[in-house]
């Protein structure tokens, strides 16, 4: 008899076409494991696919959720490190080719073949998901399936804010765009050692605001109140932001930043924005400024910032603002998309 479950479905590229389908258990294959979802986060990109506004391709019908983690229930002939009842967390890259120089040099996320859960393969918004073995890390006792869903947006902070960014003590740091990104970049700037940490927003973000000055945002601006320039100008020296973080995606964000960044800074854009630009990068020129993009995250991302999360070191209270079951899925989506919700997280089981 077939093994059936619930999985939340992306069925067509239509907005809206989004529904819970009963459906089978997939047969893992013998370097797989099949992981009884504990908790699932939900991202901007479901929200995205949800609306059908995505700017990647997406192979429907999928179960969508890339954010997750979950006990190991079955586990491949060819499986080595990982047994049943181990506590763990996957990361996205579902499927790469193996063999290019990216995915030789373990830079992964970056291979041309890469397809990601929910989008180009079945991901966890289901009571299971197949998972390769090689995306698995494993998850201390203490570290609660609700908090340990955020590993993965913790880990593309990491890689935008650690390792594709520069930070000193004391530098001026801006992070454009307080969504559950952006919120992260500004925590992970600040335990970098950002002297002064500005966090940008709309008028619609006055609540995600409010949480960036709990993580440690020694400012926080309504952009669209507030002129930015004016802003920055009266930090340090009145030069400009050493390092601009672009979370939002919106041409508009990354116009702003390089009006923003002083000369010889940095501009890290994480967020995506199909857009065109509609203006003039002679900015980024004339001061010298680095453009850097930053995309996914790699295994070292991974362990480094498993570990923090069990050291407790990532302060993810006030950004988890709703934990519910998966028949609530819709209002999730909704919280996020208008901004009642910072983030929420699923629970299939």
């Amino acid at each position: 008899m077939t093994e059936m479950m619930t999985g939340l479905v992306h069925y067509a590229l239509a907005p809206l076409s989004v529904e819970l389908r009963e459906m089978p258990v997939s047969e893992i294959d013998e370097e797989e494991v099949l992981l009884r979802v504990g908790a699932v986060g939900v991202c901007g990109s479901d929200i995205h696919q949800y609306h059908n506004s995505q700017s990647w391709p997406v192979r429907v019908p999928v179960v969508l959720g890339h954010e997750f983690c979950g006990t190991v229930a079955r586990v491949g002939r060819r499986v080595k490190g990982f047994r049943e009842g181990d506590r763990v967390v996957s990361e996205t890259a579902a499927s790469i080719c193996g063999e290019c120089i990216y995915c030789r040099a373990g830079e992964y996320n970056l291979c041309p073949k890469r397809s990601g859960f929910g989008s180009g393969t079945h991901g966890a918004m289901a009571n299971y998901v197949c998972v390769p073995a090689r995306c698995l890390h494993n998850i201390p006792d203490t570290l609660p399936f609700a908090r340990a869903a955020l590993t993965e947006p913790c880990c593309v902070a990491y890689n935008a804010v650690a390792v594709k960014s520069q930070i000193r003590p004391g530098d001026t740091v801006v992070v454009i765009g307080p969504g559950p990104i952006g919120l992260l970049c500004a925590e992970m700037a600040r335990q970098a050692g950002a002297g002064t940490l500005l966090v940008a927003g709309t008028s619609r973000d006055a609540s995600r605001l409010g949480v960036a000055r709990v993580l440690g945002a020694t400012q926080t601006v309504d952009v669209q109140n507030v002129n930015m320039r004016e802003s920055v100008s009266g930090i340090g020296d009145g030069l400009g932001a050493d390092l601009v973080i672009d979370a939002a995606g919106a041409s508009a964000a990354l116009q702003v930043a390089l009006e923003i960044v002083r000369p010889g800074g940095q501009i890290t854009k994480v967020g995506w924005g199909p857009q065109p630009l509609n203006f003039s990068l002679d900015p980024l020129v004339q001061k010298a400024v680095r453009l850097q993009g930053s995309f996914s995250h790699t295994f070292k991302n991974w362990e480094k910032v498993v570990a923090m999360l069990g050291a407790g070191q990532i302060n993810l209270g006030p950004i988890i603002s709703q934990v519910a079951a998966l028949d609530r899925w819709k209002d999730c989506f909704e919280g996020m998309y208008v901004g009642k919700y910072v983030k929420a997280v699923l629970q299939p089981n």
